[in-house]
């Protein structure tokens, strides 16, 4: 199949897109910037996959690539925020949680989500090497062999940072996350400022 879209099938380019569309997401989500909007990056990372799949010479390499062009992709809304003025919030602006109806069972449901927002928001304040495995864990629920294989770390190491990246997001959530420094759980020697 992947040998069929980088040969130009559009047919096969789209359901391989379909298959790698979660898991690119994942990848995004542990390289976009905090404010970028995750459907904006999957849309460009889809339109540079159709414009230069045929560039790519070894299917086998494909995974690989797409990793590669959805980091890009985050990088670059990064560098482009520099050059954008802040949106500035609409009036009437309201949160989800006031506005849905229903009664208490819609009430616990927005609360589960702003949690998993929130938890979502803090995990983008742990440092890339812990970031990216746990949301490909967490998200994706690849075993710890994929996820070395993606990121090109052996499989204990990716557990072990798996791991540590748990502890970091649990002291992130008791301590309210943005702008303090995150200590490595096995030395206990800080190892990045969050923003």
């Amino acid at each position: 199949m992947t040998a069929a879209a980088l040969a130009g099938d559009r047919d096969a380019l789209r359901v391989l897109w379909e298959q790698n569309r979660r898991w690119v997401a994942a990848i995004l989500l542990a390289h976009k910037p905090a404010w970028a909007d995750l459907d904006d990056l999957l849309q460009e990372v889809a339109a540079s996959v159709v414009r230069h799949s045929g560039e790519l010479r070894d299917p086998a390499s494909f995974r690989s690539w797409l990793r590669t062009v959805a980091i890009n992709s985050a990088r670059l809304a990064a560098r482009a925020r520099k050059y954008r003025p802040e949106p500035k919030p609409l009036a009437g602006d309201e949160p989800l949680a006031t506005v849905a109806p229903g009664g208490a069972a819609s009430v616990s449901f927005n609360e589960d989500r702003e949690e998993g927002r929130r938890l979502l928001e803090l995990a983008m304040e742990l440092p890339e090497g812990y970031r990216e495995p746990l949301l490909l864990k967490t998200l994706r629920d690849l075993s710890y062999r994929q996820i070395g294989e993606l990121v090109g770390l052996p499989e204990t190491t990716v557990e072990t940072r798996i791991a540590r990246a748990r502890k970091m997001l649990r002291e992130l959530a008791i301590n309210g996350g943005a702008g303090r420094k995150v200590e490595s759980p096995a030395r206990g020697k800080v190892i990045g400022s969050v923003l």
